[in-house]
């Protein structure tokens, strides 16, 4: 199960009521902040959602929207007593971006580990969630696209087990899918295991024009977050010239990859109020919102 929570719906400048881009999903007892704009720890102690629990850090790229809160976030995270380890990930040269940023923030009572990612990456983020990143196209600025996904177990059948006359105490090795020897016979999970069923997964993309790639890598999400920085199709050479999205172009990468549900955020400064597209996007995909601060949801497994 994720929980998440938008807290930053704005892009380059913040306005009085949109903070930069940022948000955090609730994962077990982790969370995680994907990007961190000016901003952002004002923006969580609004919402109360607490910074000690922060272990991850995600990073779309490095342009000041998206990272400029850092520092402050990493002074929430000591003032909050945290002491285990936090860690970042983003693109090339985060490493020298967030050691410039620490300059401020130089003593932490926690380890920070930087790791850099690039196109096709897949990794454990945390036990039992899988990250994968592809690469995007941002004014010749390193920037990665994320996807999230919690994959979810086959359902025991004790039934079948008690059946095969298999003892309690390997029940547990055949749900993780291991074979187990019992008296000379090898048992396969197969046998008491049912079929596969879906997990859970998020994607994230942000500051990037859209590209063959990423369709297929977000397919099937059950929730697409997009930039959409540019609501109106006739910003499209706007869109085109500083490397971000119209909204037509994001609702066309949702319906591409089949995404079940759409968020739109990052939205320029121009754009007076962007809750006045909201019946627009509905027309378009039927599943998509208009991202605000403090919005929230769950995503759970299929029968949950």
């Amino acid at each position: 199960m994720l929980d998440l929570i938008l807290l930053g719906n704005g892009a380059m400048l913040p306005l009085p009521n949109r903070w930069l881009s940022s948000f955090v999903v609730r994962y077990g007892s982790d969370l995680i902040l994907f990007d961190c704009g000016e901003g952002t720890q004002i923006a969580q102690r609004e919402h109360g959602w607490g910074f000690r629990r922060i272990s991850t850090i995600c990073l779309s790229h490095w342009h000041a929207d998206h990272v400029a809160g850092l520092p402050g976030i990493l002074f929430s995270l000591a003032n909050a007593e945290r002491t285990e380890p936090v860690h970042i990930y983003g693109p090339a040269e985060t490493i020298r971006v967030v050691n410039g940023l620490r300059e401020v923030a130089p003593y932490m009572p926690f380890d920070l580990h930087i790791q850099e990612l690039g196109d096709g990456d897949r990794f454990e983020l945390l036990p039992g969630m899988t990250a994968s990143v592809v690469s995007g196209d941002h004014r010749h600025t390193p920037q990665l696209a994320w996807r999230l996904d919690v994959p979810r177990q086959r359902k025991f059948d004790p039934v079948a087990a008690t059946r095969l006359g298999i003892p309690q105490r390997v029940w547990g090795q055949l749900q993780r899918g291991e074979l187990v020897s019992i008296d000379g016979n090898v048992i396969e999970p197969d046998a008491v295991l049912g079929p596969e069923r879906r997990g859970v997964s998020l994607g994230f993309i942000t500051d990037t024009r859209p590209l063959p790639a990423h369709a297929p890598f977000f397919h099937d999400v059950d929730l697409l977050i997009s930039e959409s920085t540019y609501m109106n199709a006739s910003d499209h050479d706007k869109a085109v010239a500083f490397g971000h999205m119209t909204m037509d172009e994001a609702v066309g990468l949702a319906q591409t990859a089949r995404a079940r549900r759409l968020l739109l955020t990052h939205f320029s400064a121009a754009i007076a109020e962007p809750l006045d597209y909201a019946e627009t996007l509905r027309e378009r995909f039927p599943a998509g919102e208009i991202g605000v601060s403090g919005w929230q949801t769950t995503l759970a497994f299929a029968d949950e």
